[in-house]
């Protein structure tokens, strides 16, 4: 009989400490407690006004097949104001983005961004890191989409 309580309290103790091991563990990830009442949704900040900005270089990269596209928007961008000098057109990794979309790498730099969309006929604007130069230079990036090559429908 003496075995048999040593047995109930052992089995009593593992339990006990593993039910603390799951509630400790659950409130250190900050999942033990009420439910959220709602979530939280955000909501769009200011967007910045659109302004042509000459002083950036442009990079304009054709993600189609249409091997005319970047040197046709390149002239939309230098009939807007850039200098020839600061336009620079390439070929992007893939040929099958979907939506013409300029890309810039810093918060101020969101009013050019748009205007450069506003002066090629429109496009998404999309802040993105990825094609932050690193020296410093006022860069905007034109990913040139299916949107835009030839036959495509509006």
């Amino acid at each position: 009989m003496r075995r048999g309580r040593i047995f109930l309290w052992a089995a009593v103790a593992t339990v006990v400490l593993i039910g603390l091991g799951i509630v400790g563990t659950l409130w250190a990830g900050g999942r033990f407690g009420a439910a959220p009442t709602g979530a939280v949704m955000p909501t769009a900040g200011p967007t910045a006004q659109p302004v042509v900005d000459t002083s950036y270089t442009i990079l304009i990269l054709n993600a189609t097949t249409d091997s005319e596209l970047g040197a046709s928007v390149s002239a939309d961008v230098i009939a807007a104001g850039w200098s020839a000098n600061d336009v620079t057109v390439g070929d992007a990794g893939s040929q099958d983005f979907d939506r013409t979309t300029v890309f810039y790498a810093a918060a101020d730099d969101e009013g050019a961004a748009r205007g450069l969309a506003q002066a090629i006929g429109g496009a998404d604007i999309e802040f993105s890191e990825a094609y932050e130069d690193g020296e410093g230079l006022k860069q905007l990036v034109i990913v040139l989409g299916l949107d835009r090559a030839a036959g495509a429908s509006d």
